[in-house]
């Protein structure tokens, strides 16, 4: 039981914090960056990838050793739409950090990074993606655990 409630937590501590870094990293790219800016997004943009990592493991793990058990999850549509999701929110979520990466070369100059404006429109448009598709996540959770699910 204490595994099950920690490793519930900790899943959903990490989802939260997925969110929360996204959500300053689209706040912070609405104005021209500074060199402290650009800092704050990278920053926040490694924690992301750490909160999705712990997301992805604990996640798994609650699927295959606590809770209903793995055969239960993938026979669920809700589960695999809930999976597919998160997913392409990774794979939505590498445009922006390859862009943040580059940064790191002015940043250890003390110079603000490129970063024109459409390249800007462009990752804050992935990041709104990235944002909604969570949120659609957060319903299919809420419906993965009410029972309801698209396949059985």
């Amino acid at each position: 039981m204490t595994a099950t409630i920690t490793l519930a937590f900790l899943h959903h501590l990490a989802f939260v914090v997925v969110f929360a870094t996204l959500m300053v990293e689209l706040v912070v790219l609405r104005n021209e960056l500074t060199v402290a800016s650009a800092r704050s997004v990278v920053r926040m943009d490694m924690v992301y990838g750490i909160a999705a990592t712990v997301v992805l493991v604990v996640g798994l793990l609650r699927v295959f050793y606590t809770e209903k058990g793995a055969a239960y999850y993938f026979a669920s549509g809700t589960f695999l739409a809930k999976f597919t999701l998160f997913i392409i929110v990774g794979l939505l979520s590498i445009y922006p950090t390859l862009q943040f990466l580059r940064w790191r070369a002015a940043l250890r100059e003390q110079r603000v990074p490129a970063f024109d404006s459409a390249t800007r429109s462009k990752v804050r448009m992935l990041i709104h993606i990235e944002l909604t598709l969570l949120v659609v996540m957060v319903l299919l959770a809420v419906m993965m655990a009410r029972g309801i699910g698209f396949l059985g």
